[in-house]
């Protein structure tokens, strides 16, 4: 990517960004193909869900992230670069894809502050192909119109276009120099926002009372036969409203009942959105290291102070926790050390506490090695047992057969990659389906030898119950 020396600050007048526009019109005539140009300005402090809110069309493709707890947040918006990729080798197209676009890319503004320069937001489904018909593909990858986000306090404000050899430069300034106006002095206007559901909701298990149960039962006998150790089953239930239900509404409640996870919302451009609040960091690189983290075995929070500790103690003493837990960790350990990382972790996992639910979690870290790309790593960490199973190659497969849906996003990796390579990617997981009048819940459990289908019921029906009264206001 090409940086050039223009402060669009000190220099903010419509003559100096008609000029980096004839700049990169030229660039973009003399390669004979567009190029990207990113324009950075810091901002006063803005809300980017609260942006979004305001400017939210159901027509554009946004993309939306949030941890409460660690003072960030990115919003990002249409689309003027895209690019979808299917198959085993999804996660490498991506990549060359992110690297022949910021060959191309010019940029201005502070390009190391935080979320400053271009940023693709994407999204990968759990499995390499998906159905005809799916509401999102097997990846997506897009470099938004606008982006808006905020960290320590400091909002940064994106601007990107596509130019051409053709392009009206007078006319694209008139418009960046309109929005970077709009977001330095940003008036929120109260979003038409549905609220939650007008009326009663209907709520029914996909695939009929019974059949997780029955799914976990046929799981568990070819654990025992050998076929693999473990597999990870979900289950999802279909809401239905009489009126159309809000997705931005619904993350509201989202990232207020969750603030230690990630809030998220995907939304395709066609009028459906994947939202969730997930407790799973799958990757995040940072000023050359890379942290990822084991997360598995479960265990209800306590009432009270004595008994959420005696129910944390349980937990780190289960045999069946424990064991489901060092299936992915080792999984992570098998995934990553052919790509020359030497992880450092702790001998024991920690208690992860959320505000429904405790895991068993051991974080990594590592120093990311020369050549290895931020989507290398995923590629070969996707999905991990915690949401897939091991062996992978035999477990992955079978979810297919015995669950009585097709995930899409559910237990996908979505998260965004800067031009930096830095970036961070969590699992789509405490997460629906959002389209018009209906919602569709997902919730799994880890099986493993040993696994009973009741309290692999009673797991699931305890991660419904945070996600259905985050989502309709229960």
């Amino acid at each position: 990517m090409t940086i050039l020396p223009i402060d669009p600050v000190a220099n903010a007048s419509p003559e100096a960004l008609i000029g980096f526009l004839s700049e990169c019109r030229d660039s973009a005539a003399q390669a004979g193909r567009p190029k990207l140009a990113s324009i950075t300005i810091q901002v006063e402090s803005l809300d980017p869900l609260a942006v979004l809110e305001s400017i939210f069309e159901p027509g554009e493709r946004h993309f939306y992230a949030e941890r409460p707890s660690e003072g960030w947040a990115i919003a990002g918006a249409d689309s003027v670069l895209s690019f979808t990729a299917s198959g085993p080798g999804r996660f490498s197209q991506c990549q060359r894809f992110i690297d022949m676009a910021l060959e191309d890319a010019f940029a201005v503004g502070d390009h190391d502050a935080a979320f400053g320069g271009p940023h693709f937001l994407a999204a990968f489904a759990f499995l390499d192909t998906v159905g005809e018909g799916e509401p999102f593909e097997a990846a997506r990858v897009f470099v938004p119109r606008w982006q808006v986000a905020q960290r320590g306090g400091r909002t940064t404000a994106v601007a990107n276009l596509l130019v051409t050899a053709e392009a009206p430069v007078e006319m694209l300034a008139a418009r960046v120099w309109r929005a970077h106006a709009k977001f330095r002095s940003f008036d929120f206007q109260a979003p038409e926002l549905s609220g939650g559901p007008a009326g009663p909701v209907s709520v029914s298990e996909v695939g009929g009372g019974r059949s997780y149960e029955s799914a976990v039962s046929r799981a568990v006998e070819r654990i025992e036969r050998g076929e693999f150790q473990k597999i990870v089953l979900a289950r999802a239930k279909e809401a239905r409203a009489d009126a159309g239900l809000d997705p931005l509404y619904m993350l509201n409640g989202l990232r207020q009942r969750f603030p230690d996870c990630t809030s998220f919302s995907v939304a395709n451009g066609r009028g459906q959105s994947f939202i969730g609040a997930s407790p799973e960091l799958l990757l995040r690189v940072e000023d050359g290291f890379v942290y990822t983290e084991a997360l598995a075995g479960s265990m209800a929070r306590g009432a009270t102070a004595s008994e959420d500790a005696s129910l944390g103690t349980r937990l780190m003493r289960s045999e069946k926790d424990v064991r489901e837990q060092r299936i992915v960790l080792e999984s992570i350990l098998r995934r990553l050390t052919p790509l020359g990382l030497e992880l450092r972790y702790p001998a024991r996992p920690f208690l992860k506490r959320l505000s429904n639910v405790q895991h068993l979690h051991t974080p990594f870290e590592a120093r990311v090695p020369r050549g290895v790309r931020l989507l290398d790593m995923l590629g070969a960490l996707h999905p991990t047992p915690a949401v897939g199973g091991t062996p992978r190659e035999v477990a992955v497969p079978a979810i297919a057969e015995l669950e009585a849906f097709s995930r899409g996003l559910y237990g996908g990796a979505l998260g965004w990659i800067d031009s930096r390579g830095g970036g961070q990617f969590v699992v789509g997981l405490r997460s629906a389906l959002v389209d018009g009048n209906r919602a569709r819940m997902y919730a799994g459990a880890g099986i493993v030898a040993g696994s009973s289908p009741e309290m692999e019921l009673a797991e699931t029906e305890l991660k419904f119950r945070a996600i259905q009264d985050a989502l309709l206001g229960s």
